[in-house]
């Protein structure tokens, strides 16, 4: 599976804000033939008196010819790693990756914030140009 346009800048924001990188990708396999792939699983570098905070985080770049088809696309994405974390890694939460440009136009559109309120998407805001996560939407 290619790795999305802005992987390395995505990973090295979150590597930044503290974060260690345990996969790359993280494959989880749902049956014998059948196995999905997320983007990065990290690892909270501080883990003080409780248990280390781990994450899946599915990253999306958002510069093809259509914002809505790429949304679907993640969106079903998200879904499915959440079922499969939630039957495999229980403890690993699931973010979608967005670009700080995408975030501020399309997903303020009514509907696009109706679907992450419905779904309860967890979002990672980026800075592709920076290497640096802006937002932690949960």
């Amino acid at each position: 599976m290619a790795k999305d346009v802005f992987h390395q800048q995505v990973k090295t924001a979150l590597i930044k804000d503290g974060w260690i990188i345990t996969h790359d990708p993280l494959t989880i396999r749902i049956s014998e033939v059948v196995k999905l792939q997320i983007d990065l699983a990290a690892e909270s570098a501080i883990a003080a008196e409780r248990d280390t905070e781990k994450i899946a985080v599915e990253i999306k770049s958002f510069i093809g010819d259509s914002d809505i088809s790429s949304f679907h696309t993640a969106l079903g994405q998200y879904l499915n790693y959440c079922q499969a974390l939630e039957e495999q890694e229980p403890n690993r939460i699931v973010y979608l990756a967005v670009p700080s440009e995408t975030y501020q136009d399309f997903f303020q559109l009514p509907f696009i914030q109706r679907a992450i309120t419905r779904y309860q998407v967890k979002l990672i805001i980026y800075d592709p140009k920076q290497e640096e996560i802006l937002q932690w939407i949960m």
